[in-house]
């Protein structure tokens, strides 16, 4: 078995709300490889995260498989509907759970950890939200269909664009990997608020981004995860349990998929193994995608 090193290198993963979604197993996928973690979560989901790092309740949850426990280098604010501050409405800024911070944009917080920790090698796009998820498309007004397209799509363009100097000429190249669904390709009844098409656009932006990005040695990929019982997954449908069941029916390994296995996908895709593969959707869903039910 070769084993994957990435002692040394930097990885920045956003979209990290709690301890039980893709994130957070990312990261700990990604810290148990070697590399040194920044998270990066939303400002109103800081103490959540912070509660996760540090109570003796999650410890099981922070564990790695040497036994030791997870500990990122630092957990940074970061808001994906922002490019840069001065995109901050008002009444974002002088919310509770924003004013304490001074700087969670995507640009300020990308420019910030590359400076702090001299380079970014490894960018994890794990950000997803509509407000009306629960609405079906046909149902979803304009303003929240542009809100999920610019948090859910736009933002990897966004983060690509701030992370590349951060990310030119690392040793053995850059590596970014988002997450994208079945959904962006296939008609998923449930998966509302404009979602599906949200990642039909992630997965195109990551194909052009490959190209723009190719040139400074920078690939970028994505993975198309299986239904998982996240926390936000619950959200989105109280039967989710029912459509995970469905999946892992007709799937051909005929179960569901782990978090883990998402992030070991991840770890590949930001090892030298990976060093050609650019501009694809690697599907981690127990082969359910080819299945025409």
């Amino acid at each position: 078995m070769t084993a994957i090193d990435l002692s040394g290198k930097i990885a920045l993963v956003t979209g990290v709300g709690d301890n039980e979604g893709f994130a957070w197993a990312i990261a700990k996928g990604l810290r148990a490889a070697g590399a040194r973690i920044v998270l990066a979560c939303q400002p109103n989901r800081m103490n959540i995260v912070d509660g996760n790092l540090t109570r003796d309740m999650d410890r099981d949850s922070r564990l790695l498989p040497d036994g030791s426990e997870f500990r990122p280098e630092k957990v940074v604010p970061c808001d994906s509907a922002f490019d840069t501050m001065a995109d901050v409405p008002e009444e974002v800024r002088t919310n509770r759970r924003y004013a304490a911070y001074s700087e969670y944009s995507i640009q300020g917080t990308v420019d910030a950890v590359g400076k702090e920790f001299g380079g970014i090698d490894v960018l994890v796009h794990a950000v997803a939200f509509s407000r009306e998820i629960t609405k079906p498309l046909i149902e979803t007004s304009r303003k929240g269909y542009h809100e999920a397209m610019g948090v859910s799509a736009y933002s990897l363009v966004s983060m690509v664009r701030a992370a590349a100097p951060h990310m030119a000429g690392r040793p053995g190249g850059g590596s970014v990997v988002g997450l994208t669904y079945v959904a962006g390709e296939r008609v998923v009844p449930h998966y509302g608020g404009g979602m599906g098409t949200c990642k039909a656009a992630l997965q195109m932006d990551a194909k052009q981004l490959a190209w723009f990005v190719g040139d400074r040695n920078i690939r970028v990929n994505l993975i198309s995860a299986g239904p998982f019982a996240s926390r936000a997954a619950r959200a989105i449908n109280p039967d989710f349990d029912k459509l995970i069941a469905h999946a892992a029916e007709h799937s051909p390994l005929r179960r569901p998929i782990t978090a883990e296995e998402v992030a070991d996908a991840t770890v590949y895709l930001c090892s030298p193994l990976a060093g050609a593969v650019t501009g694809q959707v690697l599907y981690v869903d127990c082969g359910y995608n080819i299945m025409g039910t």
